[in-house]
């Protein structure tokens, strides 16, 4: 089968096409699985670039989508020819969170899905949205089930509510596509008008240019009769959380889902205490959140933005589409 590799020193010109061996038959409690797509992640773009260590020969890519060709003795949850889609966390299936690391992540501790076929246990992945595309299925592992969680379960997100969505990226567009469907008023940013066009005509109630207006926390206030919004979808970190907790409004809730600004900074702490301000990190989530955020999704009949796709063997274009900042949701391979 063809597989992509991690080669070091760590660089999208040290991503290498190879040929490995069939992995063969499920064993107990396994299922094995044609992968016919993945989808682009700042996570996975911190691997292959080498900003995030691995190990040497890394199969990369957290998100993989495609059907079940055969499975193992004890496996009930899936049938042959059922598509599926993979877990980030295949050992975190339900409950709080107690993982603060990537050892157990494909793509990153563990081989990922840029590869043909894999066999692993069945908890590894869960159903997909009826009628979902294999590329469309790719989407929800990482970003879609991120935004799923910063909205829905941690953030209980309700008709009336008001949430900032930062940027046009994966989960962004997401969040903004779920609080719509869910009665929410949606402010969102970006540096683009032409995408601040998009968003608007994707429902965005309201949008800031936050290169035209680099005070937007004050902007948003404004735009909310002074009280700021319940929600906010916080991909920046440490260059944007101080509008973030300028925006929010008393007792309300930061999902801090991203770090593009740095991984470290000053964070105004007297604000977000005298707001009683809830700023919530989170990873991901577990394999339950993921088949609620399935049957969310077919209640709701979204469907994930694809801005563009690539075949496995284009997979350093891919990710030069990604680090150039251009594309609108989500960059897939198929293969």
């Amino acid at each position: 089968m063809k597989a992509i590799k991690v080669r070091h020193p760590a660089s999208l010109d040290n991503l290498e096409l190879v040929d490995l061996p069939d992995p063969g038959a499920p064993q107990t409690g396994e299922v094995r699985v044609r992968i016919h797509a993945s989808s682009l992640n700042y996570h996975d773009y911190g691997i292959v670039s080498g900003n995030a260590p691995t190990e040497d020969g890394r199969i990369p890519m957290s998100d993989g989508a495609g059907v079940v060709e055969a499975i193992g003795d004890g496996v009930s949850d899936f049938a042959v020819g059922d598509h599926v889609v993979s877990t980030f966390f295949p050992n975190w299936l339900a409950g709080p969170p107690e993982i603060a690391d990537f050892s157990t992540t494909p793509g990153d501790g563990i081989d990922g899905y840029a590869r043909e076929y894999v066999v692993h246990p069945a908890r590894y992945f869960t159903h997909v949205p009826a009628g979902y595309s294999h590329a469309e299925a790719a989407t929800l592992t990482t970003a879609g089930l991120t935004a799923w969680r910063a909205l829905v379960v941690d953030g209980g997100v309700k008709a009336g509510d008001s949430v900032l969505v930062l940027g046009t990226g994966g989960v962004s567009i997401f969040a903004l596509q779920l609080a719509k469907a869910m009665g929410a008023m949606v402010i969102a940013t970006s540096s683009s008008d032409e995408k601040l066009e998009r968003v608007r005509s994707m429902g965005a109630d309201h949008v800031l240019n936050y290169k035209k207006t680099p005070e937007w926390g004050a902007a948003v206030r404004d735009l909310t009769d002074g009280r700021g919004v319940d929600h906010i979808i916080e991909v920046g970190g440490p260059g944007t959380l101080p509008q973030s907790i300028d925006a929010v409004k008393t007792g309300g809730h930061i999902a801090l889902i991203g770090v593009l600004t740095g991984m470290g900074g000053d964070v105004p702490t007297a604000t977000l205490m005298r707001k009683h301000a809830r700023l919530q990190g989170l990873i991901v989530g577990s394999r339950r959140e993921q088949q609620e955020f399935v049957r969310g999704l077919e209640a709701m009949d979204i469907r994930p933005v694809i801005d563009s796709s690539f075949p496995l063997e284009k997979i350093a274009d891919a990710f030069r589409h990604e680090e150039s900042g251009a594309h609108f949701g989500k960059i897939v391979l198929e293969f």
